[in-house]
């Protein structure tokens, strides 16, 4: 809603088509012929603490993990779990970095098209390796996919 009603402040020219693959507010920004400062500091404000308060939570919680972890005197169990969270953490830094690396940047400094692919990366791609990343993880599945890799080339 906070979106919204800085983008309702806003007056729009000529242009009403988006350089972009879906209505996302940096492209919408672009297309207004009024002042967008306000609500570049908005969409800064509010995409920070959406994406710095999860990622201090996960560290936290992977710290106080890693923590237990080296607890642990079996050197199985150590690598089982390691491996686990490895899985975990690759997803979570692929969504946050992309999703930082999109809205946490000041608008002179990147281009519509580096955005447009940080976009595909935490739309598209995170969710579409999360079955492949957290499948991984089974011996099986480990199995199956070194016979494919194998027969492949």
């Amino acid at each position: 809603m906070i979106h919204t009603g800085s983008m309702l402040q806003l007056t729009f020219c000529d242009g009403n088509t988006i350089n972009h693959y879906f209505c996302d507010l940096l492209p919408l920004l672009q297309l207004s012929c009024s002042s967008t400062y306000v609500n570049e500091m908005e969409l800064f404000i509010v995409s920070g603490k959406d994406i710095v308060v999860p990622t201090a939570i996960i560290l936290t919680s992977y710290g106080f993990i890693l923590h237990s972890i080296f607890q642990v005197r079996s050197a199985e169990s150590k690598y089982k779990a390691f491996s686990t969270c490895s899985s975990h953490i690759f997803a979570v830094s692929l969504f946050f970095g992309s999703s930082t690396f999109m809205y946490l940047q000041p608008s002179s400094v990147g281009s519509m098209d580096e955005g447009k692919i940080s976009s595909i990366f935490y739309t598209i791609v995170v969710p579409m390796m999360n079955p492949l990343i957290y499948s991984l993880r089974n011996k099986d599945v480990k199995v199956a996919l070194r016979r494919t890799l194998i027969r492949m080339y």
